[in-house]
């Protein structure tokens, strides 16, 4: 890698511990040294003509320039009329599709040891298109919106996530017996999808079924595709087997080639600022964002540099275990990249 192959990328380090969780990602970037510069932005809501929530230009603008963007936690105002700050980034770059690794880590204890999963979530409609109205005093309707072309995308993209992350299986998660129109619709796609891709195996799964045989055997699974609401839940669920949010990476990919990865943890504002913030779920996303980039090399030496540091149970941050601070495990992590110049 010669410094003109050099990316840039947006980075929106967030509220709470974002910017200490992003310091930390920037620290072991260096000490690896990826070829990769940081143009960091500001996202909050703000209203623009006609009252219409957007976020800022310059991040707009940040993002539309480099495609790709790494963010830190972000915080919504809990207000009336506030979006969410992760569904206008959604929005405004056409995300369609969260993709979650849910990996067990050598050295962090959890009542499971062999997940090796990835939830492939929809993102854009479903119950969450935010369609509702009061159809008569104490009565309200909720319209979950599934399309074709929605369906065949979020379809078309697993199965090709599949093939290029040599994974052998696809389960479409559905509710199909009680939405047949819907998620009929989805699983239609899903199957269409499947016919093209004959090298990767296909079945389809209720989601009260998936659920059941989640809990009792993660191995059964392998790449799980599904509507926007089941994927929220589904996702979660996978991070609760492996240790829970603090060590989950998730990726968003949008058309045109934009990408954010994220840590889809919350802002912590309890311990921010105090140096007790556990950088790994953005560092993993960080690794997910260079693999995205084709930057193999660096993703493996940082992964691996992570899990070791992990595995050896030194120094571990106190959600880990240990008593380290945000600090001391990040140097820890560059000291193992470095060693492996």
């Amino acid at each position: 890698y010669f410094a003109s192959t050099s990316r840039t990328v947006t980075l929106i380090p967030g509220d709470g511990i974002g910017p200490e969780i992003s310091a930390a990602v920037v620290e072991i970037f260096e000490a690896a040294k990826v070829p990769v510069q940081f143009e960091e932005r500001i996202v909050t809501a703000i209203q623009g003509p006609g009252g219409k929530w957007m976020i800022p230009q310059d991040a707009k603008e940040s993002m539309d320039k480099n495609k790709i963007g790494l963010k830190g936690p972000l915080k919504t105002p809990i207000a009336a009329g506030h979006p969410s700050m992760n569904l206008l980034l959604r929005k405004t770059f056409d995300l369609y599709a969260n993709i979650r690794p849910c990996v067990s880590i050598e050295g962090y204890r959890t009542p499971y040891t062999d997940v090796d999963i990835v939830t492939i979530r929809e993102n854009t409609e479903g119950e969450y298109s935010g369609i509702e109205h009061v159809i008569v005093d104490g009565v309200v309707q909720s319209i979950k919106l599934i399309t074709e072309d929605a369906s065949k995308r979020i379809a078309d993209f697993a199965f090709e996530y599949a093939r290029n992350n040599q994974r052998s299986k696809v389960t479409a998660v559905h509710k199909a017996n009680i939405m047949r129109m819907s998620d009929g619709l989805f699983l239609r796609k899903c199957r269409e999808a499947a016919e093209n891709c004959k090298d990767i195996k296909f079945n389809e799964m209720y989601l009260d079924t998936v659920c059941l045989n989640m809990v009792q055997d993660p191995s059964k699974f392998d790449v799980l595709v599904m509507p926007n609401l089941y994927g929220d839940i589904l996702s979660d669920l996978c991070a609760g087997l492996i240790g829970g949010l603090g060590v989950t990476p998730s990726g968003n990919i949008g058309a045109n080639g934009v990408a954010i990865f994220e840590s889809v943890h919350g802002t912590a504002p309890d311990i921010a600022g105090k140096d007790l913030a556990n950088p790994t779920a953005l560092l993993l996303s960080a690794v997910m964002m260079l693999r995205h980039m084709e930057m193999q090399d660096f993703a493996m030496k940082i992964e691996t540099a992570c899990f070791e540091t992990i595995k050896d149970q030194k120094v571990l941050t106190k959600d880990l275990g240990g008593n380290a601070k945000c600090s001391e495990f990040t140097a820890e992590i560059c000291r193992r990249v470095r060693a492996m110049e």
